[in-house]
């Protein structure tokens, strides 16, 4: 690059320079987790500090403290471990670097917090015990801190093994087992536990038959055709605009939903027209970089760049507008049972536990976020913008049926299922011989052609290779995810049980 009179050079040497001191900055605390767990420990003590000056005077105080350094703990937790799957798969298909993916994940997910996160939430998560059977307002804070502290440990190992696992099911299992502590089974909606349970096997399955089937839809209509750039060009535009229309259908009803909740038919109103506008503004310009492209594959799958980027940055919005309650809900319940000494179904959130709970969340995902975003892009299975495409835009389709259908879903199991579901689709390609010379069929061999090394191999050694899936991620995995709400629980009913004997 030659030196120009603007000192283009200089500039773009200087920003390369940061880029590359914070990309060594990101690797160093993921090679050194004691500086990541020292600068948690000083974020954990800014928050008791803070607590501590803001409630001054305030009877329970000691409560209020504790639940605030506890609340900002778990907020640590969810963005070490459940942003990972907001952005993991466009860091597996290169479309983003980690520092992009984490940058782009902190800034989204802290407006979604902040801008959507909600003045209002449900002190008791998902309604599963009844309040009104908690014996007096003492008992229900340490109920709520017990729940908060057990789900908060629980996903701290699960992060420490990298398993991603669901930090909804994780409240939800402490909240239960702090609950039948405290008053008895009784208290336990098992209408609602249920089909939370059922969840458990709906989400993954469902987020990894709709991320199958897109990208089946892709190879068939795309990839295995001869003219590969006018299938794109035809195409690439309507699966855009659906994944805009989608997105903004999802985020109506689901990242929105705590300050604009929308009716069924205005939530499909809205994807209509973004649908619709995006495909206006997307069609001409995929026309126009069409022009002299190469008919390849991977000039294909480069049109999915952009798009996967949209929706990493949509999801992380939308997972803070609604995640952040997981860690802030528990905490507005006990500061408001302190402070009225009544219990309360719904609660107003302090700015200040918003704000623990999103600068959390961000923080977790700055320290200790990359191992999960590595195991959701790169270990389970190989991405390309296309497989990450189709993971993206089937979390959002899958949220939106779950609500639709009043299915309780977990954002993390669909999104994971997913990344399994795209991941055995190119199994199964792979062991019929998918290639250009058909869909689903083996590219006819030439009778003149040498054997090549694949040729050659044992049966037993392709049958290994074409194993795209590390099956020892699937099994760890689906034990994690097994074993979440009832290991919650019983954790959260050994805290209770210990601050009951201690306190009282």
């Amino acid at each position: 690059m030659s030196e120009t009179p603007n000192g283009f050079k200089e500039t773009t040497t200087k920003d390369l320079s940061k880029f590359f001191k914070l990309e060594r900055t990101i690797h160093d605390l993921s090679a050194k987790p004691v500086i990541a767990i020292g600068i948690a420990a000083m974020f954990l003590s800014i928050v008791w500090l803070a607590t501590h000056t803001l409630t001054a005077g305030v009877e329970n105080q000691a409560f209020i403290v504790a639940a605030g350094v506890i609340g900002g703990y778990m907020a640590l937790n969810i963005g070490a471990n459940d942003v990972a799957n907001n952005v993991g798969p466009a860091f597996g298909a290169k479309s983003l670097t980690m520092v992009g993916a984490l940058v782009i994940a902190a800034i989204f997910e802290t407006a979604g917090a902040v801008l959507a996160g909600g003045d209002v939430v449900q002190t008791i998560s998902k309604g599963i015990i009844d309040p009104a059977l908690i014996a007096d307002t003492e008992t229900f804070m340490m109920l709520m801190m017990s729940a908060l502290l057990a789900a908060a440990l629980w996903i701290n190992l699960a992060t420490f093994f990298g398993a991603p696992v669901s930090t909804t099911h994780s409240i939800v299992g402490g909240v239960l087992g702090a609950g039948i502590a405290a008053a008895g089974a009784k208290v336990v909606n098992w209408t609602v536990m249920s089909k939370i349970a059922a969840s458990w096997v709906i989400s993954p399955l469902l987020g990894a038959i709709v991320a199958a089937m897109f990208l089946a839809f892709i190879k068939n209509r795309v990839l295995y055709q001869k003219d590969t750039i006018a299938a794109a060009k035809k195409w690439v535009p309507i699966l855009v605009a659906l994944m805009a229309a989608v997105f903004a259908a999802y985020l109506s009803v689901k990242g929105l939903k705590r300050v604009w909740s929308p009716e069924p038919w205005m939530a499909a109103l809205i994807g209509a027209g973004f649908f619709s506008l995006t495909f206006a503004v997307v069609n001409p310009l995929i026309a126009k970089r069409s022009e002299g492209m190469d008919n390849s594959k991977l000039a294909i799958r480069n049109m999915f760049h952009i798009p996967l980027i949209c929706a990493a940055a949509l999801l992380s919005f939308a997972h803070g507008a609604n995640d952040v309650a997981n860690a802030v809900a528990p905490l507005a319940a006990i500061v408001n049972a302190a402070s009225t000494g009544a219990v309360s179904a719904n609660v107003e959130i302090p700015a200040w536990v918003l704000f623990v709970g999103a600068a959390g969340i961000t923080m977790g995902l700055m320290l200790f976020g990359p191992k999960l975003i590595r195991t959701i892009g790169v270990k389970i299975t190989r991405m390309n913008p296309m497989r990450a495409f189709c993971v993206s835009l089937s979390a959002a389709i899958t949220v939106i049926i779950a609500s639709a259908l009043g299915l309780p879903v977990s954002s993390t199991h669909i999104a994971v299922g997913a990344v399994f579901g795209v991941g055995f689709l190119r199994e199964y390609h792979s062991s019929k011989g998918t290639h250009m010379g058909g869909y689903g069929k083996k590219a006819p061999r030439p009778p003149d052609r040498p054997p090549s090394k694949w040729d050659l191999l044992p049966t037993e050694e392709k049958t290994r290779r074409k194993k795209l899936v590390r099956r020892s991620y699937l099994w760890s995995i689906l034990a994690a995810w097994l074993i979440t709400v009832p290991l919650s629980a019983l954790l959260a009913a050994g805290i209770f049980i210990a601050l009951k004997e201690f306190l009282v």
